[in-house]
């Protein structure tokens, strides 16, 4: 399994900084012309590869223009080529989903999607409509990155201990050398990302190296619950991650008056234009409306955010061989009536990253990630089976009469999903909703008389309609 790790730049010289800017700043052209010509149904239609599209640009001469090293606008124009494979291969996903409403044939839903798959779409007219319709001309933005080829760097390290970075710069044989603030050097290829005068160098590492991968996982088997006040609450009663749902709502709260206020300012400055005040209007948005310090503010809470969902899953598997997780992956229409802050405190809730850290934490470590069914885990009483209500962090079950943590019973509930005979991953939520009325019903039905006692057991027996009502319950038994 390979990760992706990050090393920075310690005190860097503004003079390489502006070097490396303005590497970056061409080989955002070199991008955008790639974006520009092959970046929709005509230019992905032609079949054209990015060893082609290299080989067409040496002939007639495009690459000249550019102003950057050979090697540079080559592994520029592969990483934007497959930039535009991975945007198709997005909206592939509702092109399959029109396929699947489209015919009921096996033979045919399979030929139309090894098309799809192929590339063979072009010359189906059903596939090149959808595809035309799901998928939209891209455009380039990103003007700040340098992919650097495997061969083409080398790091040193000083006798300080320094580790150097050299890559090329734009004129030939002249390296721009870049201080590191790790010891370990890079390997593979290489990203450099420009950001505030900072060099980013993202590279991938095999994660059995890492240090967390040489922790051993435990050895039992845990249900957990993804949540949004807390990113994890397993079955054992354990909640994990408390502080998540302070970090997103807090977040969520101050962007909300944040974006307020900026509107606001955006407004004046629009009204200022509008009088022909243009120098009020360019100095509100110069210095009111920027986007540095949102952007760093942003990748601040993310970097926050990530490290509380990753301790809380490293926690986990600290005690668990086998993880048994809830797919969230499917999208549930319309909202309910909880209002507008907490459907936007809803919003950010970062199930996404909570997957992608189980996923990688469990591979590293040696533990078995298994998925099942979400329907109802969070609506079913973990002891009785039934429906019951839950209202916050409770849930109450009306059968049991007992008020159960929500989560817990919720973890408990995932643990015991597992192996279901009638329920599997994909079974639609009325079914298993369906499923689970049936299994109370059919218990509710085999209960014993509730008067049993041995005081009544002759006046049962002596009983006129005890025959009647036995066979009565025999035949519900059947």
């Amino acid at each position: 399994m390979k990760v992706t790790r990050i090393a920075y730049s310690t005190a860097l010289n503004a003079g390489k900084y502006a070097e490396l800017v303005e590497q970056a700043r061409r080989l955002g052209r070199v991008r955008s012309e790639v974006w520009q010509r092959y970046g929709s149904v005509a230019g992905v239609g032609s079949g054209l590869t990015d060893r082609r599209v290299r080989d067409q640009w040496l002939a007639d001469g495009t690459h000249e223009r550019f102003g950057v090293l050979a090697n540079a606008w080559k592994e520029t124009v592969r990483d934007a080529m497959a930039d535009i494979a991975a945007n198709l291969a997005a909206a592939t996903v509702q092109i399959r989903r029109a396929v699947g409403r489209r015919t009921t044939d096996p033979t045919e839903r399979k030929r139309m999607l090894k098309a799809l798959r192929t590339g063979d779409w072009v010359s189906d007219p059903f596939l090149a409509r959808q595809v035309r319709k799901h998928w939209k001309h891209g455009r380039n933005r990103t003007h700040d990155q340098i992919v650097v080829r495997a061969d083409q760097y080398n790091t040193v390290a000083d006798a300080r201990g320094q580790l150097w970075l050299a890559i090329p710069g734009l004129q030939r044989r002249r390296m721009v050398r870049i201080p590191l603030s790790t010891i370990v050097a890079p390997t593979g290829t290489l990203r450099l990302i420009l950001r505030r005068g900072q060099v980013e160098v993202h590279y991938q590492t095999d994660a059995s190296q890492l240090r967390s991968s040489q922790r051993p996982c435990g050895g039992r088997t845990i249900g957990v619950d993804k949540g949004y006040t807390e990113a994890l609450t397993d079955s054992d009663g354990d909640h994990h991650g408390r502080s998540l749902g302070e970090l997103l709502s807090s977040e969520s709260d101050r962007l909300k008056e944040r974006n307020r206020r900026r509107a606001k300012l955006r407004s004046i400055a629009t009204k200022a234009a509008l009088r022909g005040d243009q120098a009020k209007a360019h100095r509100i948005r110069s210095n009111n409306l920027g986007t540095v310090q949102r952007d760093r503010q942003a990748a601040r809470h993310r970097a926050r955010v990530r490290t509380e969902i990753f301790t809380a899953v490293h926690r986990v598997v600290d005690k668990a061989a086998t993880l048994v997780a809830e797919n969230l992956t499917k999208r549930f229409a319309g909202r309910r009536a909880l209002g507008r802050n907490v459907n936007r405190r809803l919003a950010a809730w970062t199930k996404g990253v909570t997957d992608e850290a189980l996923t990688n934490v469990s591979e590293r470590r040696g533990s078995a990630l298994v998925h099942v069914n979400a329907a109802y885990t969070s609506q079913t009483c973990h002891r009785c089976g039934r429906l019951g209500r839950r209202s916050g962090d409770r849930f109450h079950c009306t059968w049991c009469r007992v008020v159960w943590q929500a989560d817990v019973n919720a973890a408990i509930n995932i643990l015991h999903r597992v192996g279901d005979p009638d329920i599997a991953l994909y079974t639609p939520h009325h079914r298993v909703k369906q499923i689970l009325q049936d299994r109370t019903d059919r218990h509710r039905t085999r209960l014993p008389v509730q008067d049993s006692s041995p005081a009544t057991a002759g006046r049962r027996a002596n009983h006129p309609n005890r025959s009647a009502t036995s066979n009565s319950r025999k035949q519900v038994d059947r």
